[in-house]
């Protein structure tokens, strides 16, 4: 996805290149032809959008490769909640390892078949990481709605279905552009990120819009059943206010951020095509990007399991005033 904004430029630039080249040919004599090849030589300039890609891909990677190997060393972090938060950490790793090795293929591999296999592998990375987090809100609101026998239904083996479900979903998403699905021999049915055609964009992007609005629905049903609970629960009305409100607010925060990352991309990608200057494209794809930055700060940082793993992987030790409460999936 991302290496088709740059492969666009880069064939407007070799386009402009050969235009040049070609009235200057006939300006020159044979024996002048070397300094024509050597003018078609020339390098490609780098885009200050796929340097910032390239380092934002960087930071995603170094992040969930963090939190991944937190979930790997750490015995007691088991639970269906964090098998999900390693299932989005792992897929937000690829995506940012999708977009080093694109930055890498623009410029040194920029062909067909490449151009396929990197755009498969954004597809099926970006995919599943939306996915991922729709099963963390389901896990969350089930986690409030059964909490009676929420532990004996959720049992990890029901964990581990979903999340294969989920890959196997964003897998056959990323192999469609293998499979045919892409624009490579009618470049006018070409959408924003080439080689994905038209349709198969404005698919994805109205398939995103659907699992935001549910998601945001069950968001919803989560501050109801947590106000209904805080009313049966507390005994101080200024406990209720406080804790219901710190609640909805850090909803607002995940609920905002998703929709100001993913939004406006997935909107231009329905009402927009490859005629659309590149800039706008790449102005879209960079904020998409930056979730897969956020989600571990939202999803895993703020976890006081894996802070305390972190703080004796980091320093051997747990500050005496860190907080050991254990946070539950019905947490937000």
């Amino acid at each position: 996805m991302i290496h088709s904004l740059a492969a666009a430029m880069s064939n407007q630039l070799q386009n402009s290149s050969s235009l040049s080249t070609a009235g200057t040919w006939n300006l020159l004599d044979v024996r002048n032809s070397s300094l024509v090849r050597t003018a078609e030589l020339r390098p490609i300039p780098v885009s200050p959008w796929d340097i910032a890609l390239c380092v934002t891909g960087t930071l995603i990677s170094c992040e969930n490769a963090i939190v991944i190997a937190i979930l790997f060393y750490t015995p007691t972090l088991r639970s269906p909640m964090f098998i999900l938060i390693g299932s989005l950490a792992f897929a937000d790793l690829l995506a940012g390892l999708g977009l080093i090795l694109n930055f890498v293929f623009i410029y040194m591999l920029n062909t067909e078949i490449v151009t396929l296999i990197s755009v498969g592998l954004l597809i099926a990375a970006f995919s599943a990481s939306v996915l991922n987090i729709l099963a963390i809100t389901v896990d969350r609101y089930l986690s409030l709605y059964n909490a009676l026998t929420y532990h004996t239904e959720r049992t990890v083996t029901y964990t581990y279905v979903m999340v294969v479900l989920i890959w196997l979903v964003g897998i056959i998403l990323g192999l469609l552009p293998l499979f045919g699905w892409n624009c490579l021999e009618d470049e006018a049915s070409c959408s924003i990120c080439r080689p994905v055609t038209k349709n198969n964009a404005v698919l994805l992007a109205v398939t995103f819009l659907l699992v935001f609005a549910l998601i945001m629905q069950l968001y919803l049903q989560i501050c109801k059943i947590a106000f209904r609970h805080a009313q049966q629960i507390a005994v101080q009305h200024q406990f209720m206010a406080i804790s219901t409100t710190k609640g909805v607010s850090t909803l607002s925060v995940i609920l905002c951020t998703f929709a100001a990352c993913w939004m406006p991309f997935a909107m231009y990608s329905i009402v927009a095509d490859s005629s659309y200057p590149m800039i706008y494209t790449y102005a879209t794809v960079l904020p998409a990007t930056c979730n897969s930055v956020i989600n571990p700060i939202i999803y895993a940082y703020r976890n006081p399991d894996i802070q305390k793993s972190l703080w004796l992987a980091c320093c051997g030790c747990v500050p005496s005033n860190f907080s050991l409460r254990p946070r539950t999936s019905s947490d937000v």
